[in-house]
């Protein structure tokens, strides 16, 4: 039986791994610099070049922080923009860095220090532009944007949660059974992301039903698998088979455009997960 992937969000898309190649090529020269420098024991020479080093990749840290929020930002059909500004910060720094090494460890003159870092942080912002400044969301009506985040924020972080457990059951039919959910949750979940107009209605679905799994699977685990009686697990086939059905309904509704209307028995999940 293969164990369920780990639930990863959109924001782990590897555009932002590509984007920024360009900027690691520049860490050649300035390592190669170090290493002679050590090799000729220019102490002096060294420091120097291994501070313009590492402020280097202080740089590709922020850039990289950089791209993945702009990923994540244009992925995602309504997101706030980026609270720190990690690709404008990873500029500034590129023409701070450009500077150092000219001037104090290249020994370049003031003037063509200062040209080559204003070439190299207008370059920067040329080709890979600066931080997404407005907050993108769209069909929100007079519904918050923070209710609609921290909503699809908390949903994103149960179903990580029942992945986790669902890595720890051995029992194969169940196992079968809590996937095929996840899945159908993982699709209602991005239909509201791409209309989250129906946000208030569905934050019950996503928060209470959803939570309910995850202390159904929780109490599981917490269980030596062994124990537990053919009964109970009949009773928890049972019950997935009631999720299954119940998602289907609603991704259909989402589906068909019509409102998302919570139609499901919370009390009969709740009843389960207290056993």
């Amino acid at each position: 039986m293969a164990l369920a992937k780990r639930y990863t969000p959109q924001e782990n898309s590897t555009i932002h791994i590509t984007k920024g190649i360009l900027l690691y090529l520049f860490t050649f020269p300035l390592f190669l610099s170090v290493i002679l420098a050590l090799l000729q024991t220019n102490i002096k020479a060294f420091i120097l070049n291994m501070l313009g080093f590492l402020l280097y990749v202080g740089v590709l840290t922020l850039a990289k922080k950089g791209f993945a929020q702009e990923a994540h930002y244009h992925a995602s059909t309504f997101a706030k923009a980026p609270k720190i500004p990690y690709k404008t910060l990873a500029g500034i720094l590129l023409g701070a860095v450009t500077f150092y090494c000219a001037y104090l460890s290249g020994s370049e003159t003031l003037l063509k220090s200062l040209f080559l870092s204003i070439v190299a942080t207008i370059g920067y912002f040329l080709y890979y532009g600066s931080d997404p400044k407005e907050d993108k969301f769209e069909n929100l009506g007079d519904i918050s944007a923070e209710f609609v985040l921290n909503t699809i924020k908390e949903a994103k972080e149960k179903l990580h949660t029942i992945h986790t457990h669902l890595e720890k059951i051995h029992d194969t039919l169940l196992h079968e059974k809590l996937s095929e959910a996840l899945k159908q949750a993982e699709s209602i979940l991005k239909r509201i992301e791409e209309d989250p107009r129906n946000i208030r209605v569905a934050r019950k679905f996503l928060i209470v039903y959803i939570d309910g799994i995850v202390n159904v699977t929780e109490s599981y685990t917490e269980l030596d698998e062994a124990s537990i009686d053919a009964s109970t697990k009949a009773r928890l086939h049972a019950l997935m088979d009631e999720v299954q059905i119940r998602f289907d309904k609603e991704l259909e509704r989402l589906k068909s455009n019509h409102l998302f209307h919570l139609d499901v028995s919370i009390d009969t999940l709740k009843a389960q997960v207290n056993h």
